[in-house]
């Protein structure tokens, strides 16, 4: 048996202080975004777990898609990723 090696740190440290490995990014095939797992994507590719490439080629994520998503989060936080409150954001 041989044990894949991936390029790139294992685990990071986010600003909360919370320790975030690949384990807790959502699965390759998911369909429904809800705000914590956007959350989870931005934050891996801020924290530098995986690269925005990797980001966009695993979940079919357009360029355009993660940049606005990386923009609500620094702009607003975490919250501005929910349906709801997007809408307040954008005006």
């Amino acid at each position: 048996m041989y044990i894949r090696r991936i390029a790139g740190p294992t685990s990071v440290t986010r600003a909360d202080g919370q320790v975030m490995t690949r384990a807790d990014l959502p699965p390759a095939d998911t369909s429904r975004w809800v705000a914590s797992r956007k959350a989870a994507v931005v934050h891996a590719v801020e924290s530098g777990l995986i690269s925005a490439e990797e980001a966009m080629a695993t979940w079919h994520l357009s360029e355009e898609e993660l940049a606005c998503w990386r923009a609500a989060v620094t702009e607003h936080g975490a919250g501005a990723l929910k349906a709801t409150t997007l809408q307040r954001y954008r005006q």
